[in-house]
C-alpha cells in the first residue's frame, strides 16, 4: 500500500547564552512570508539525505554566521497548523554560548540576527513561543 503524504521537515536552533547573570536567546528577522519582519529561531527546511543535527548546524550558520558543533535536539513539533504554508514537522536543537565571545549577522533569509534578554522579548513567529518554553525548561534541569 502506497502512504500519501505531504508533509515538510525543518529544524529550528533554540541557542542560549547564559553569560554574567543575564540570560539571552539568539533570533532572526525573518525577510520573507509567513511571518515577515517577525523574530524567530535561526531554522529551515532540511535538505533531501541531510542528517536532522546537520541541518541545524547549517541553518544556524546560513542565518546567523554563527558555526556551532553539538547541538542537543530537544523535541519535535508537528501541529498541522503550525506553518500557514503546510504540514511542517521541526526538529529544535539547542545549543548555549557566550554572546559576548561570538560575532553574529544576519544572512539568507533572516533580515536581522540579533540576542534577546530572556524576560524582554518580541512576539515570537510560527510556534516559537512554545518551542522555547521547552527549551528553558530543559535547561533547569
Amino acid at each position: 500500500m502506497a502512504i500519501k503524504q505531504d508533509i515538510r521537515l525543518a529544524v529550528d536552533a533554540v541557542i542560549f547564552s547564559f553569560a554574567a547573570n543575564i540570560k539571552k536567546v539568539l533570533l532572526v528577522q525573518r525577510k520573507n512570508d509567513p511571518f515577515k519582519g517577525q523574530w524567530v529561531f535561526p531554522g529551515g527546511f532540511v535538505d533531501d539525505g541531510e542528517n536532522l543535527e546537520t541541518a541545524a548546524i547549517r541553518e544556524l550558520e546560513e542565518e546567523t554566521s554563527l558555526r556551532m558543533e553539538n547541538l542537543s535536539q530537544l523535541k519535535a513539533y508537528g501541529d498541522p497548523g503550525r506553518d500557514p504554508r503546510g504540514h511542517t514537522v521541526t526538529v529544535a536543537f539547542i545549543g548555549q554560548v557566550n554572546a559576548d565571545a561570538v560575532k553574529t549577522k544576519a544572512a539568507s533569509d533572516a533580515e536581522a540576527a540579533k540576542w534577546f534578554d530572556l524576560n524582554d522579548l518580541p512576539q515570537l513567529g510560527f510556534d516559537h513561543s512554545e518551542i522555547l518554553k521547552d527549551a528553558i525548561k530543559f535547561f533547569k534541569k
